[in-house]
């Protein structure tokens, strides 16, 4: 194996540990270039060498700086569509029938730059308008991500035209948004109000963030192995309360676990229940 694919592995065997992302062996064109900058601006010349720094030097936050460059995805405004239609439609008059005016809890679980919370508030405030007063107890919304650059991004709440431009329609845009300087807006108190947003590596114990009767999980689990995803999605449902609803994305499907989940057609659509 030459010195080039010896030091790709090492990198590959830190992100697993670090984070559970499990990278391609063919994924060095994407390595270098989200880390190409960051390797200069610390004059380091190999993936073999970054991973001797990170280990020898624990505390100077380049660690940390390599994770969230190597998981920092794009993101849309209500991705796929359906999984929002099913939450206004479906899951929450059952919710709200089950449990009247109790307050109900969803994880948006690697949140990535915030466009899932945020079009889960917008989603929430839509329901709320169209069936007033069923939603006495109001709804919480908890969004984590591993990275912290996100996280800034998602409290600010501020978005470019680029971002607004992928999958937000004009309407949603007016009435949910305020504008903040050219080719700039902003997202309106009351629906970033819904929202608190944690950092929390997938990976890591979940017990400080409560039980949940939603937990949106989509488009993150792809990146993990099978057993990582395994023990993820089991750590999950024991943050869901019974007869809660895991939404997964729309190329991911939930295979074993039937003791835990069972699977819920929607048309279209899948989403998953707690037992």
């Amino acid at each position: 194996m030459s010195t080039g694919n010896l030091d790709f592995e090492q990198f590959r065997t830190f992100l697993e540990k670090a984070c559970g992302i499990l990278l391609g062996t063919n994924k060095q064109y994407l390595v270098s270039s989200r880390l190409n900058k960051l390797m200069e601006q610390n004059n380091i010349k190999t993936l073999g060498e970054l991973v001797q720094r990170m280990q020898s030097q624990p505390r100077s936050g380049l660690r940390e700086q390599v994770v969230d460059a190597m998981t920092t995805n794009e993101t849309l405004w209500f991705r796929d569509t359906y999984p929002f239609e099913v939450l206004k439609k479906r899951v929450l008059p059952e919710m709200i029938k089950a449990s009247p005016g109790q307050r109900l809890r969803i994880w948006s679980a690697a949140c990535s730059s915030g466009q899932e919370p945020y079009s889960l508030s917008m989603t929430i405030d839509e329901f709320e308008k169209t069936n007033i007063g069923q939603l006495k107890g109001g709804v919480q919304i908890v969004a984590t991500d591993l990275s912290p650059t996100m996280l800034i991004n998602c409290k600010s709440g501020e978005y470019d035209s680029l971002a607004m431009g992928r999958g937000l329609s004009q309407e949603r845009l007016q009435r949910y948004f305020d504008p903040k300087g050219p080719g700039r807006w902003v997202v309106k108190p009351a629906i970033r109000s819904r929202i608190e947003f944690r950092a929390l590596n997938l990976l890591d114990s979940y017990a400080s963030l409560g039980k949940f009767d939603v937990v949106f999980c989509r488009n993150v689990l792809i990146y993990f192995s099978a057993e990582v995803k395994k023990d993820i999605l089991t750590r999950i449902h024991a943050m869901l309360k019974p007869g809660g609803y895991l939404f997964l994305g729309a190329s991911e499907a939930l295979n074993g676990l039937p003791s835990h989940y069972q699977m819920v057609q929607c048309s279209p659509g899948i989403i998953y229940q707690a037992k």
